[in-house]
């Protein structure tokens, strides 16, 4: 007899590991963004931290590989301290973050010029024109020496 199509096939119960390899599949997670995410999923909390010891171990979840991803693609639209901020949201800890700073700083007059240049173009010809493109860049995570830099063009 064939089957309705219009029934739905149930599908076996997905195991939390097979969840977490799914994600990861994506993109990079940092240990706790990807036990809150599969907090919902686990029986038990000790299953869950289970399953993160295990892709730990194996290397499938590296704080180190999430602070690289993050910093890639966010660097040229953000400063230090908004990719900085981010990182300490995902749950990435402040010694990795401290390893990583030093050279997001250094490509951050940079990344402030092209985030500048693409925004606006062109030096202030007034102080609320001025004060509005360092509130701007101040948004955008950049310290305000860099900002000063920037847009007095030097």
């Amino acid at each position: 007899m064939p089957q309705n199509p219009k029934r739905k096939r149930e599908r076996p119960p997905t195991s939390l590991r097979a969840r977490a390899l799914r994600l990861l599949a994506r993109r990079e997670h940092a240990r706790q963004e990807l036990a809150r995410k599969l907090a919902a999923h686990a029986e038990e909390p000790a299953e869950l931290e289970r399953v993160l010891d295990e892709l730990e171990r194996r290397g499938w979840l590296s704080e180190r590989r999430v602070v690289e991803q993050v910093a890639h693609t966010r660097r040229a639209r953000f400063g230090a301290r908004r990719i900085e901020r981010e990182l300490l949201d995902k749950g990435i800890s402040e010694e990795t973050i401290a390893a990583a700073l030093p050279e997001l700083r250094a490509g951050e007059l940079e990344a402030a010029r092209a985030v500048w240049r693409r925004k606006f173009g062109r030096q202030p010809q007034s102080a609320a024109e001025r004060a509005r493109q360092v509130r701007f860049l101040q948004g955008r995570g950049f310290d305000l020496d860099v900002i000063f830099k920037v847009i007095k063009g030097l």
